[in-house]
Formats: C-alpha cells, sequence, structure tokens
C-alpha cells in the first residue's frame, strides 16, 4: 500500500437550494480515518474542514453528526442528496451535494483503503514522533 496514495475530486454543492459552491474533497492513505473537505468562500478563499470519513459513510444511510458536522441524505422530487450541515464561531452552513458524486468520492476512497480497515493503514509510530517532535 502507497502511504502517499490520495484521492481529490472537486464538487459542486448548492447553499440556499441554489447559489453553487465548489469544493474540494480529499482523502489520503496516510490519514485513513479522516476525509478534508474544502469549500471556496466568496471572496476566492479555501475554508477547510476536516472529520471522519466513517461519518460521510453514515451521512449515505440516514441523519449522523453531532456538533460542528451532520449529514443527512434527502430524497426530493425524485432526486436524491446529501444534505451537509457545517458550523463554526464564524458561520453556518447547509450545502446539498449529489447523492451520487458522494458515494463516487467514497468508492474511490475505498480503493485506496478500505472502509473499515483503516487502522491496518495508520501508522502510529509516526504519529508519536510527530508528536514528541513538537
Amino acid at each position: 500500500m502507497n502511504k502517499n496514495a490520495e484521492h481529490t475530486e472537486q464538487l459542486i454543492s448548492l447553499y440556499g437550494g441554489s447559489t453553487p459552491v465548489r469544493s474540494r474533497w480529499t482523502y489520503r492513505a496516510s490519514e485513513p480515518f479522516t476525509v478534508t473537505a474544502a469549500f471556496q468562500t466568496d471572496r476566492d478563499r479555501w475554508v477547510e474542514w476536516i472529520f471522519a470519513r466513517d461519518l460521510l459513510v453514515a451521512g449515505l444511510i440516514g441523519p449522523t453528526g453531532e456538533g460542528d458536522v451532520r449529514l443527512s441524505p434527502e430524497h426530493t422530487e425524485g432526486r436524491a442528496s446529501i444534505i451537509l450541515e457545517i458550523e463554526s464561531p464564524e458561520g453556518h452552513a447547509i450545502l446539498e451535494m449529489e447523492y451520487e458524486a458522494v458515494e463516487r468520492f467514497l468508492t474511490a476512497t475505498a480503493k485506496i483503503v478500505p472502509i473499515g480497515a483503516e487502522s491496518d493503514f495508520f501508522d502510529v509510530d509516526a504519529l508519536i514522533e510527530e508528536i514528541t517532535n513538537v
């Protein structure tokens, strides 16, 4: 397994049901438990959110998440989507993502590190070294 394996995909989300938001989703084998979602703001800067890949997987099935990141599948007018709600002291956003796009992203991540096998790819020694060298 290549620890440097990475998958990045651009997804278009909808904010407020109609405003498109460009997002960049990244998964790295070196950080097998997490995904990074970066959203382009109207000021042409990117805001990053890092959360558990398991949360994204669970969000395909039903409402999930506590705190700053919450996900829920939604089926309206024959269209499936994932609602992503993110919250911070700076603000709150509810984004709608195409269900199939999220599914494709997760399928690509599972080819790098199978879902449920993250601990087999987690380098505890590297983490300890990083923490002790701070």
